[in-house]
């Protein structure tokens, strides 16, 4: 059984940076694909990024392109998300998750989710 634990969550001013950390346990070499996902207040969970454990190949939402990056360190079972230029419209919890199968964007795909970590962005 895999476990995630996030970590990096926190209050920042807009402009400004965060790096939120995802360590696994237990079971990580069935792990295939790693994502973030998070959801605000009053708002459905939504796709931030994902990383493919073996080839680092990685996929972004439209709001995350050009201000998010999403890394992976495989040698301690952790992935990062380096988040710059953030706006309040970030706000949220920060969902990490791993999929036995695929890097996908589809958050029922996942198999296994964190607890999550707040992020929030005050202007």
């Amino acid at each position: 059984q895999v476990q995630l634990v996030e970590s990096g969550g926190g209050l920042v001013q807009a402009g400004g940076s965060l790096r939120l950390s995802c360590a696994a346990s237990g079971g990580t070499t069935s792990i295939v694909g790693m994502g973030w996902f998070r959801q605000a207040p009053g708002k459905e969970r939504e796709f931030v990024a994902a990383i493919e454990r073996s080839s680092g190949s990685t996929l972004y939402a439209d709001s995350a392109k050009g201000r998010f990056t999403i890394s992976r360190d495989n040698a301690k079972n952790t992935v990062y998300l380096q988040m710059n230029s953030l706006t309040p419209e970030d706000t949220a919890v920060y969902y990490c998750a791993a999929d036995r199968s695929a890097r996908t964007v589809v958050a029922a795909r996942y198999n296994y989710w964190g607890h999550g970590t707040q992020v929030t962005v005050s202007s």
